[in-house]
């Protein structure tokens, strides 16, 4: 059930951003352990001056092709599933669209069960009964 915020510059075309999208949800199925069809992706393009970072800093050098993705998932991952996670990832993007690793930034948010609601004000926490309507 996670949710991805992906950020990276504007100007890129709807096939490059299907294939980061596609890419992403490949390793998320793979290495993540999320089921098919979980799929809830934001993509925000910025203008260069609302998208700031350190091109070498703990890696790079970045260039503009630079994307993150900040995912909030509701279900902690262990060490391991992270790193095969990451590398899942950048490996995938390298294929489709052709992004560099040097430009794949990840950042991971854990949350409860209980601070999530996928419709109709219900808590996801709710009892299956309580959720149908």
């Amino acid at each position: 059930m996670p949710v991805t915020r992906i950020s990276l510059l504007a100007g890129k075309s709807p096939d490059y951003l299907a294939a980061v999208s596609d890419s992403l949800d490949r390793a998320l199925v793979e290495c993540f352990a999320v089921p098919e069809r979980d799929r809830f992706v934001l993509i925000h393009q910025h203008q260069p001056e609302e998208m700031i970072f350190d091109r070498t800093y703990r890696g790079g050098p970045r260039s503009d092709d630079f994307i993150v993705f900040h995912i909030t998932t509701g279900k902690p991952r262990s060490d391991e599933t992270k790193r095969a996670f990451y590398r899942g990832l950048v490996d995938r993007l390298a294929e489709a669209p052709g992004i560099r690793p040097q430009d794949v930034m990840v950042v991971i948010a854990n949350s409860t069960f209980e601070d999530w609601s996928f419709a109709s004000g219900i808590s996801a926490a709710a009892p299956a009964e309580d959720s149908n309507g």
